[in-house]
């Protein structure tokens, strides 16, 4: 599975195999053995490269805080698919207006719009359903929906345009 990994405002692609406690990991062209097994809550021990680390594991505000070797880490990890939805959310300016487009393929779920609505930045505007997940369309500007080009149901492929928004 692939992951998008950050701490700060770095941002790098992981990519884990395995399972049952050992791991590959793959990040930036480099690859990682891990054998990781969780001990008490939040404690994991980790055999990394012939060395053994001890690591306090917890989560906060959605972030993973790692404490290891006396260092302390906050990272945000989020699976590849959810991150480009989000970062990318298919939006796009276009000459009057704001389009919504459809990130990578799949199939309406659900529209929540209909062309005269009136929609505020977060209000859900469709919900395509890809790779197993639904994923909702949010409007990022204030405006009246234009045009919906896509009903509940239809198959769509990355790209195409979904909703525009005045």
């Amino acid at each position: 599975m692939r992951f998008v990994a950050g701490v700060g405002d770095a941002r790098e692609i992981v990519e884990v195999t395995g399972g049952d406690g050992r791991y590959r990991a793959v990040m930036d062209g480099q690859v990682w053995e891990v054998d990781a097994r969780s001990g008490a809550q939040g404690i994991w021990t980790l055999l990394l490269g012939g060395r053994s680390y001890v690591a306090d594991v917890s989560d906060s505000a959605g972030a993973c805080v790692v404490v290891v070797g006396g260092e302390r880490y906050i990272i945000e990890v989020e699976e590849e698919t959810r991150h480009i939805i989000r970062t990318r959310g298919g939006a796009g300016v276009g000459q009057g207006g704001h389009t919504v487009r459809a990130p990578m393929p799949g199939k309406i779920t659900h529209v929540s719009v209909t062309a005269g609505d009136v929609v505020a930045p977060g209000d859900t505007l469709v919900v395509v359903e890809a790779m197993k997940m639904e994923n909702e369309l949010r409007a990022t500007v204030a405006g009246t929906v234009r045009e919906v080009r896509v009903e509940a149901g239809q198959p769509v492929n990355a790209g195409d345009i979904l909703v525009v928004v005045d």
